[in-house]
């Protein structure tokens, strides 16, 4: 087997053999294949695709290339959740002591944010104490105590899928939805969960645009889980508007505690409930009302148990940022457009995200929305807060938001889109 007639034939639209892609993704985990070779397979592929057979053994070879995790230990059935990233998607705070309130086990591995998406990590990260960073058997301890872990993935897991990823970044081939799919389900699989809830997001601040796109990438990524012995379920959900009120990391910590907390804005609730009776349905617990784990403070005991165990204080103040600046209505009328795009690439110019992973973020940095689409507003009316403890980056978010906030006269018609747009299993 060598890379080149590997190459060719997806170059030339043929399809891979299971040898091919067990050998060629077992000598790229170890070194024998090189970055450009690699590279070019993955052009070939964003350009002429992979069956569902080809998309199944490419990320049953890439779970192959390092361990997987087993929970069959602990007392209570295993679910877990996976977002493809949005714009104030802070839902995985709040979801996952929940669900763990109701009886279910949640091994929430997250990662950081990149670009205009925020990461989980990053915003847990704005708590003081808190770590990411668990070995394996820190993971299962907190998982047996408190039922919730939200923390990064170790190296052991998907190696593979590691080095591909950070390849596709810098090659142009990162919206390929074979390898998006086979990407986020080779780490999901090797966590070894037993069940699994995807939320797709749709529209400017996602990463798929089109709901004919994410409709295409559920539907890989739920026969993938299947076909691997996971219950899997997805929900394709709107992300044309930013979640909740905030976009940063502790801003989105200070908002996901008001959820737990039985507040929070009703998108932000919705979706946790929705996503959580998802999870509890997939474990065998769909008799159990997240709603009620909500209001009787059960889900903010698990969260309080949780930061702890991890280090972080709960009752800590959270990082404020220095300096604010007020963006207003410019005219009386109806708020008809709050991009999430424009939103996400405010709050990262702000310094709430970071261009590359090396990157540090601001904990405090971060937009503050103070109206949604089809609310009235008035003429001077507070729209949006900016955050930053660099002002000089006020000028480049204002930029970023051009275009992307608009009031229309009081008469605009406005028709407000649901949170959850469709449901794939």
């Amino acid at each position: 087997m060598d890379a080149i007639s590997v190459i060719r034939t997806k170059r030339d639209r043929g399809e891979l053999t299971a040898d091919q892609i067990d050998w060629v993704i077992d000598a790229y985990t170890r070194g024998e294949v090189a970055h450009e070779q690699m590279s070019s397979l993955a052009m070939a592929i964003f350009l002429n695709g992979m069956n569902r057979t080809e998309i199944a053994r490419w990320t049953a070879a890439m779970i192959a290339s390092g361990e997987r995790m087993d929970f069959s230990s602990l007392p209570r059935p295993t679910a877990d959740k996976h977002s493809t990233g949005g714009v104030g998607d802070k839902i995985t705070l709040p979801l996952a002591p929940l669900v763990a309130a109701c009886g279910a086990a949640v091994p929430q591995l997250s990662g950081r944010g990149l670009g205009h998406t925020g990461g989980t990590l990053d915003k847990l990260e704005a708590i003081p104490g808190w770590r990411a960073q668990l070995s394996n058997d820190e993971m299962l301890d907190v998982l047996r105590d408190v039922g919730s872990v939200i923390c990064a993935a170790g190296d052991g897991l998907a190696p593979a899928d590691k080095k591909l990823y950070a390849l596709r970044d810098v090659t142009g081939t990162v919206e390929s939805i074979p390898l998006i799919a086979s990407s986020i389900m080779s780490k999901k699989i090797a966590e070894g969960t037993g069940s699994l809830v995807l939320d797709v997001k749709v529209g400017s601040g996602a990463f798929m645009k089109h709901l004919d796109d994410a409709r295409e990438l559920a539907s890989t990524m739920v026969e993938l889980g299947t076909d691997h012995g996971v219950k899997t379920v997805a929900l394709l959900t709107d992300m044309a508007t930013p979640l909740g009120l905030t976009a940063g990391n502790a801003l989105e910590v200070r908002e996901s505690v008001e959820v737990l907390a039985g507040g929070g804005p009703q998108d932000v609730v919705d979706l946790t409930l929705a996503l959580a009776r998802e999870m509890l349905d997939a474990a065998g617990l769909k008799d159990t009302d997240p709603a009620k784990a909500l209001a009787d403070g059960s889900a903010m005991d698990h969260w309080r148990r949780m930061i702890t165990a991890q280090g972080g204080d709960p009752d800590a103040a959270l990082p404020v940022a220095r300096e604010q600046h007020v963006v207003t209505a410019s005219s009386s009328g109806v708020l008809t457009t709050l991009d999430a795009y424009a939103v996400g690439l405010a709050a990262w110019r702000l310094g709430a995200g970071r261009a590359r992973k090396e990157d540090p973020v601001q904990a405090g940095a971060g937009v503050e929305l103070h109206a949604k689409p089809g609310d009235t507003v008035t003429a001077g009316q507070p729209l949006l807060t900016l955050h930053t403890d660099t002002p000089e980056k006020f000028g480049y978010a204002l930029e970023a938001l051009d275009g992307g906030v608009l009031v229309g006269p009081e008469d605009a018609a406005f028709a407000a889109t649901p949170v959850v747009l469709e449901r794939i299993s």
